[in-house]
């Protein structure tokens, strides 16, 4: 009888150091899951320490989109070129495409637009943007361990990218805060 109690009293502190694991895990999948999420937005849309890519986009003209100073530096249109074209190819990586063979010369995704054109960019960022949100809200939590650096680099390169857009405004006088 004895020896029973004892082998129950073992098990019962096994099972609860088990279930205090559990609840470990749970508990930093939902802080990461919070995290990458809170992270995507504010590179998206709402303005923490750092204003986002909607709202560093919003409201240029066509001239001010395509305007390059004498140097080799990009043009608003361009840096939102390149953002969307790698924003979209992590995300289509995200869901399982294979760019394994892929090779392009990243100069090449800086590109230039007229009125139209640019609405359709920013449309296209906009869209990858919500989509790598849902991602995140929906993915596993293998998933979300497996990517969440490559999701925060993400995050990092289109804040850097983004504040290049500000200081072009605002070296311009394109940049109204109000």
């Amino acid at each position: 009888m004895k020896r029973n109690l004892v082998i129950l009293g073992i098990l019962m502190f096994f099972l609860s150091c088990s279930e205090k694991k559990n609840e470990s895990e749970n508990k930093n999948s939902s802080e990461l899951r919070t995290l990458l999420n809170e992270q995507l937005k504010y590179s998206h849309t709402e303005e923490n320490w750092y204003v986002p890519t909607k709202i560093a986009i919003n409201g240029l003209t066509p001239e001010q989109v395509n305007w390059k100073d004498s140097t080799e530096n990009n043009s608003i249109g361009g840096i939102v070129s390149h953002l969307t074209f790698w924003n979209d190819i992590y995300l289509r990586t995200l869901k399982g495409e294979d760019f394994s063979d892929f090779d392009i010369d990243n100069d090449s995704t800086f590109l230039i637009y007229n009125q139209k054109d640019w609405q359709k960019v920013t449309n296209k960022l906009d869209s990858v943007q919500m989509e790598f949100q849902k991602w995140a809200e929906n993915a596993s939590e293998e998933q979300l361990s497996e990517e969440a650096f490559d999701i925060l680099t993400m995050v990092s390169h289109n804040a850097y990218h983004t504040g290049q857009i500000i200081y072009i405004r605002k070296q311009n006088g394109w940049w109204n805060r109000k």
